[in-house]
């Protein structure tokens, strides 16, 4: 409980973040991205809509997060150790065989990724930040399984936070004004 007394502002969220996280800046992307996709109440998951199209919460938040991981020579090097360990599955069509291998790659990258997000989340958890269950066929649990799939809340004093205007923003907006009035200059 005393975790959430100190939260005043983005900069003791990440302060927080740095306590209990080895990654505080994933965690706390992966946390603005939780809060981006919530409802007015906190909640998201565990179903999104990505372009129009559903699609699992935690597959949403990491392909959001691939262009962090995406680098040529790491990319090159796992397809490359991809290829070696489906080389006896190959059937010598190049254009199979680079499809399968480019689906292998596919395939790793988001598991890693999943599993990224999934830490990330345990760390916001743990820092009080945001709570998660697990919902999908027949009912809620609190235990993942059986067709179920994660939903995570965002606490609400963190979610006002995250989506306030910063000062900035504020400070530059327009006064509301009725058509036909004049500004003053």
């Amino acid at each position: 409980m005393e975790r959430q007394k100190r939260i005043s502002g983005i900069g003791s969220i990440y302060a927080l973040l740095a306590e209990v996280s080895r990654r505080p800046r994933y965690a706390f992307l992966v946390l603005q991205l939780v809060a981006e996709i919530a409802d007015a109440c906190g909640k998201a998951g565990p179903i999104v809509s990505n372009a129009g199209e559903p699609m699992l919460l935690r597959d949403w938040l990491c392909t959001q997060l691939l262009p962090l991981s995406e680098q040529q020579g790491r990319r090159a090097a796992l397809r490359a150790r991809v290829a070696a360990s489906l080389k006896a599955e190959m059937t010598g069509d190049a254009a199979r065989d680079s499809a399968r291998i480019d689906e292998a790659v596919e395939e790793q990258v988001l598991a890693v990724g999943r599993a990224n997000v999934s830490r990330a989340i345990s760390d916001l958890a743990r820092a009080g930040l945001v709570t998660r269950h697990y919902a999908g066929y027949a009912t809620n649990h609190s235990n993942r399984g059986g067709g179920r799939h994660a939903v995570y809340v965002v606490r609400p004093e963190v979610l006002r936070l995250l989506r306030r205007p910063s000062p900035l923003q504020a400070a530059m907006a327009l006064p509301a004004t009725r058509q036909g009035d004049l500004f003053a200059a």
